[in-house]
């Protein structure tokens, strides 16, 4: 709690009200056991599963990049997950581009699945058209894409034209019935923030793997 506070993530309030929320519905439980007034946490199975599904696909990504180990690393040492994860933890609460991500991935991280609407509309970027002012996506139905997110339409619908505002996005025809395209320097952002968040996730995993080979 108090790093949420002192990194200015959310209210103590905000952050109390999001872990009886993961409470409620599983994602954590209390330990038998106290400590004074404390009763701790744990994350459930599922959650532990999800996390190092997470964690893999990023290593399985690094390896891409220099050819690495990392995966085959991870896999074979099944305590390793709870060395990493506070340190990449760490690293992108502490990170002030993490915190603070440029103009219109901001944007987006306040929508629902924003992080995934980004994803997806990036995924459907051809890299040979990448060096374009205006990229175009595989978008083409706002209708289709807030279905396939399970968002409500009027809402993604109003944070598209927030973006189309900032000259972040717009269509090759009629808006919202023609192929969606989205700015260089948004296509710069996004990736911006997925290069820092790499570089925290290889920088932990290095040093668990330096900690690990001391001991």
């Amino acid at each position: 709690m108090d790093d949420i506070c002192r990194h200015s993530v959310a209210s103590r309030n905000t952050a109390d009200a999001f872990l009886k929320e993961m409470l409620h519905y599983g994602f954590i439980r209390h330990l038998p056991i106290k400590y004074g007034r404390i009763r701790p946490f744990e994350p459930t199975a599922g959650t532990l599963e999800t996390v190092a599904g997470w964690v893999m696909a990023h290593l399985k990504t690094l390896d891409s990049l220099d050819n690495g180990f990392r995966l085959a690393a991870f896999v074979a040492q099944p305590d390793l997950l709870a060395k990493l994860q506070p340190l990449v933890a760490d690293g992108l609460l502490s990170s002030h581009a993490v915190r603070e991500p440029r103009q219109t991935f901001s944007l987006f991280t306040w929508l629902d699945n924003g992080g995934i609407v980004m994803d997806w509309l990036m995924s459907g970027v051809d890299p040979d058209h990448a060096d374009l002012d205006r990229i175009p996506t595989g978008v083409v139905s706002i209708g289709d894409f807030a279905n396939w997110l399970k968002l409500s339409r009027t809402h993604l619908s109003r944070k598209l034209r927030d973006a189309e505002e900032l000259g972040s996005i717009g269509w090759l025809g009629q808006r919202g019935h023609s192929v969606m395209w989205v700015s260089s320097e948004f296509y710069q952002e996004y990736m911006t923030a997925q290069a820092v968040k790499l570089a925290i996730i290889d920088a932990a995993f290095d040093n668990c793997v330096v900690t690990s080979e001391a001991s």
